[in-house]
């Protein structure tokens, strides 16, 4: 487990000498416009919000500031799908821990069937004298497997010990029982010494203990605790008076409620 003088990276700030206007893209983004230093937890940082507040833009600025590929990967990945990602990273300032990871992965939950395309193509490139890219995720080909199989397949085989481990909504296809799987996971690769930075929507994947929340709002970026946030409060709110809420909500939205 990291200690606060051992983390990989410590904090992240904004170059704002170097910033002319905050007018356009991404630098008119909440998250952006709020941003002062975030100190981050040696073990586990979350960074959670509402769709639109630039949450997955900070984390890909983070993570292209350290040298990833945009689209993910290890940091020894270098394609690109699709051009679309910001010029962020040349105004973040990473002060990093004196230590230095041996593992790396930025895991995007929208682009990693173009890393699991890009590891097909290069074991199709690469002569046959070593093993296989894919045998670091298990041996199997990740087109092969469910959304959720294949993900669990990087977190899995692929993320060690002494590892940072950069992660864009890791819920995405995966069911609750493989999320708290995952917590797991999380546990026992800080056991091992690696660091998370991740981005998500789900409580349950918040909830890992030794870790810090930094939740977005149009009105800034706060610490908070997995109960006080809004995922948490709208998840509770729904599942211990479910009929409550649905009916209001139906009524606002002038959907008729049939029970069958």
């Amino acid at each position: 487990m990291l200690k606060q003088d051992s983390q990989y990276i410590r904090s992240v700030s904004l170059k704002r000498d170097q910033i002319l206007s905050y007018d356009k893209f991404p630098l008119n983004l909440p998250v952006i416009q709020n941003l002062k230093e975030l100190k981050l937890h040696p073990n586990v940082t979350y960074i959670i919000g509402e769709n639109g507040m630039g949450k997955s833009t900070l984390l890909e600025g983070i993570a292209i500031a350290l040298g990833f590929n945009p689209e993910g990967g290890t940091l020894n990945f270098n394609f690109s799908s699709y051009d679309s990602h910001s010029n962020l990273d040349e105004y973040l300032r990473l002060v990093k821990g004196a230590n230095r990871a041996e593992e790396h992965f930025f895991f995007r939950a929208e682009t990693f069937y173009n890393v699991a395309t890009n590891i097909e193509e290069l074991d199709k490139e690469e002569p046959g004298f070593g093993p296989k890219i894919i045998d670091s995720y298990g041996g199997k080909s990740l087109h092969e497997q469910s959304h959720g199989e294949s993900f669990f397949a990087a977190f899995n085989e692929r993320f060690q010990g002494n590892g940072l481990y950069i992660l864009d909504e890791p819920e995405a296809a995966l069911s609750p029982l493989r999320q708290i799987s995952m917590l797991a996971r999380i546990n026992e690769l800080v056991s091992q010494g690696s660091q998370f930075i991740i981005s998500t929507h789900s409580p349950i994947i918040m909830a890992y203990p030794n870790s810090k929340i930094f939740e977005i709002t149009e009105e800034g970026i706060s610490e908070s605790t997995l109960e006080d946030t809004q995922h948490y409060s709208i998840m509770k709110q729904f599942f211990e008076n479910k009929d409550r809420l649905l009916h209001h909500l139906f009524i606002r939205s002038d959907i008729s409620y049939v029970d069958t």
